[in-house]
């Protein structure tokens, strides 16, 4: 990769890209030859550890502060993204998990979770395709708990994340005409520096008998955005190693 004057280069958008998958596909698209920004919500260490690993293998990546439930925060962080090259990419990775039992589930851990899960994943795609080149593709990070959770606790997450299935599949009919894809991948249990030890017990009820790993999920991220997924739109694509059938 070399670091192209910007009117040569185009540009790609992480959403939660600091950690875990979010930072796993920000390297993949900078490996395609992709300027990234990825923006973080309080890390600011892990943010900086990502854009120093893209820019040791010669790309070009920015990190920029911003709360995916803010308007305003996305809206200034699109400003900065311009200033790399045109948009071309944009994955919306933030979201959060909080679970309970219905008859003790707080209100306002509900209401957390539809303000980043489902309101800040609108505010993105929407803030990015009102940014992005014709062409463009725009990738949602769902969860397989939109199919299927088995897990006490679980049904507001599944619920969000079954949301986000809908307005992808919905909002797939908007973008057509300016030839931009907007696509759903929903990860089973992932492997993370936040996850570590606590999907084990997951692992004897999954066909493959492992969990996933961050890569897979930015490589399946790097194809819906790539010449040979255009005609894929609309679509949640389940990668969970057979957890959910």
């Amino acid at each position: 990769m070399t670091n192209l004057p910007s009117s040569a280069r185009k540009a790609a958008l992480v959403f939660g890209g600091s950690r875990g998958i979010g930072a796993a596909t920000a390297r993949r698209l900078a490996h395609e030859g992709y300027a990234v920004a990825l923006t973080y919500a309080s890390r600011t260490d892990k943010a900086a550890e990502v854009v120093g690993s893209i820019e040791a293998d010669g790309g070009v990546a920015i990190a920029l502060q911003a709360d995916s439930s803010d308007a305003n925060a996305i809206a200034t962080a699109m400003d900065a993204v311009e200033r790399l090259g045109p948009l071309h990419v944009a994955v919306v990775n933030a979201g959060i998990y909080e679970g309970s039992p219905l008859e003790q589930f707080p209100l306002d851990m509900l209401d957390r979770m539809l303000a980043i899960n489902v309101r800040g994943v609108f505010l993105a795609v929407q803030a990015a395709a009102s940014r992005m080149a014709d062409g463009g593709s725009i990738i949602t990070i769902g969860s397989n708990t939109a199919v299927r959770s088995g897990v006490v606790g679980s049904s507001v997450y599944a619920m969000t994340k079954a949301a986000v299935a809908t307005l992808v599949r919905e909002l797939a009919l908007d973008l057509a005409p300016r030839k931009i894809t907007i696509n759903n991948i929903q990860p089973g249990p992932i492997g993370t520096d936040i996850t570590a030890g606590f999907l084990d017990h997951l692992v004897e009820g999954n066909p493959l008998k492992r969990v996933g790993r961050p890569d897979e999920v930015a490589a399946l991220a790097a194809f819906l955005s790539g010449a040979e997924a255009r005609y894929i739109t609309g679509a949640s694509l389940t990668l969970d190693g057979g957890y959910s059938i």
